[in-house]
């Protein structure tokens, strides 16, 4: 039988050695002696080629990929449109700096961000290089447009590494241990977080809806709030999934209070949960959105995207840098929205939950020590009751060894999170949870 291969990428786990195998060490010892201790690395084989939903390392092991280097290469590795877009790119300039000499490409990249995102009203887009730059935009926009200051966000949020971004991100260690003071009226509110709501999943949206109004109209005040940002499902958090109508809620109150939403659709962006994006499944439409991750098929883009009046109160210089919106990684970023519609990447995320979800549900079942499953399209987590990262720690680290690359989250580490390449074929996200079913049996 021939093995099917995706950009010259046999698409089937092969073990040559242990992982990480003899030349990944040799690479992982040179790591150590020349790159920041601060810059971690969750599984040290090292890469050399990727496709579809297979990564090759150095010592020929063929793995499993259901991380998608965090939810960016959704349209897979390499993906055929992306590099012919790329090469062209290449061929023809690198590099000018839109705000000296523009070019057509960071223009297409913005019409096509104006006319994918939620709501049919007349948009702006901003390109920048990195999820966090696109959020610390987000909230200067929101903050010279309202000529208000403070910002709300959620606890379990994750927004990003830089001191403002940082400020907005809940989870101390490692995002924030030891790196304050962070910047200045920030403020935080619950989530309505079902699994872990003190009094149960049934009354978590009102409570936590009456604990965001409370706190934002006693303790911060309503007209002091330029916005509110949160994550439509929380990525580093845990994948947390809102109650139902809580932010739909939100949104309602924010517009009546002339506060401007801004929904991080970071990683929840370009498809990954079954839709464009996830505030679609809320029923919102986010006065502004930041996009990057998935949007350019692994090249480094992201964006702000919003209503044409906030987006054109900054004065012209307000906003831009040297990279932002590079030519190169519009090519891509226009290649793989291509691709997700002609591929109907959207599809292909609710195809994965139909499989991944009664698999995990059956691990539930199986296993006392798993609290919850939850997640939208291919985007889907297993939070363990003990707020504690021994058990996710043990059982993605037995994923590792055998084949299968995944990730773990949570505001406690509690959490294995799963984000396969959009294109994964059938049979490997079968023998992924294979995989991830025996990784249970071994640590349970």
């Amino acid at each position: 039988m021939t093995t099917a291969t995706s950009q010259g990428v046999a698409q089937r786990r092969v073990l040559r050695t242990e992982i990480p195998g003899p030349r990944s060490r040799e690479l992982h010892a040179r790591k150590v002696a020349a790159v920041a201790h601060g810059v971690g690395t969750s599984l040290p084989a090292y890469v050399v080629r990727a496709g579809g939903g297979i990564v090759v390392d150095v010592d020929g092991n063929h793995l499993i990929d259901f991380g998608s280097g965090i939810a960016v290469t959704n349209v897979g590795n390499s993906a055929p449109r992306v590099v012919d877009a790329v090469r062209a790119q290449v061929d023809d300039f690198t590099h000018t700096c839109f705000m000296i000499t523009p070019y057509e490409g960071y223009v297409a990249v913005a019409e096509r961000l104006n006319q994918i995102t939620p709501g049919d009203h007349e948009k702006r887009s901003a390109l920048v290089n990195s999820g966090a730059e696109a959020v610390e935009n987000a909230v200067k926009i929101a903050r010279h447009h309202t000529g208000r200051s403070a910002i709300v966000a959620f606890d379990h949020a994750y927004h990003g590494r830089t001191s403002l971004t940082m400020a907005l991100t809940a989870k101390n260690m490692p995002y924030k241990q030891g790196f304050g003071p962070f910047a200045g009226d920030v403020h935080r509110v619950p989530m309505a977080y079902p699994y872990r709501w003190p009094s149960g999943s049934a009354t978590c949206a009102d409570e936590a809806f009456e604990a965001f109004t409370t706190t934002v109209r006693g303790q911060i005040g309503s007209a002091n709030v330029a916005a509110v940002i949160v994550e439509p499902i929380q990525g580093e958090g845990g994948f947390v999934v809102p109650a139902p109508g809580f932010l739909r809620r939100v949104a309602d109150w924010c517009a009546a209070e002339g506060i401007l939403l801004i929904a991080d659709e970071i990683q929840t962006g370009f498809c990954r949960t079954g839709d464009w994006f996830a505030s679609t499944h809320e029923r919102i439409v986010p006065d502004l959105i930041t996009t990057a991750k998935g949007i350019a098929g692994g090249l480094p883009l992201a964006a702000v995207t919003g209503r044409a009046e906030i987006m054109d109160s900054v004065h012209v210089g307000g906003l831009g840098g040297t990279y932002g919106g590079n030519p190169i990684a519009c090519a891509a970023a226009l290649a793989a929205v291509d691709t997700m519609q002609a591929e109907d990447l959207c599809g292909a995320a609710r195809r994965i939950e139909s499989v991944m979800r009664p698999r995990l549900a059956a691990l539930a079942a199986k296993y006392d020590q798993v609290g919850e499953v939850r997640g939208r399209g291919a985007m889907m987590a297993v939070e363990f009751a003990e707020q504690a990262p021994a058990l996710a720690g043990a059982i993605s680290a037995a994923c590792h060894r055998a084949g299968l690359i995944t990730l773990t989250a949570g505001t406690f580490g509690n959490v294995l999170r799963f984000l396969p390449p959009l294109v994964i074929r059938e049979e490997l996200l079968a023998e992924g949870l294979d995989i991830l079913d025996a990784a249970f049996r071994e640590v349970l």
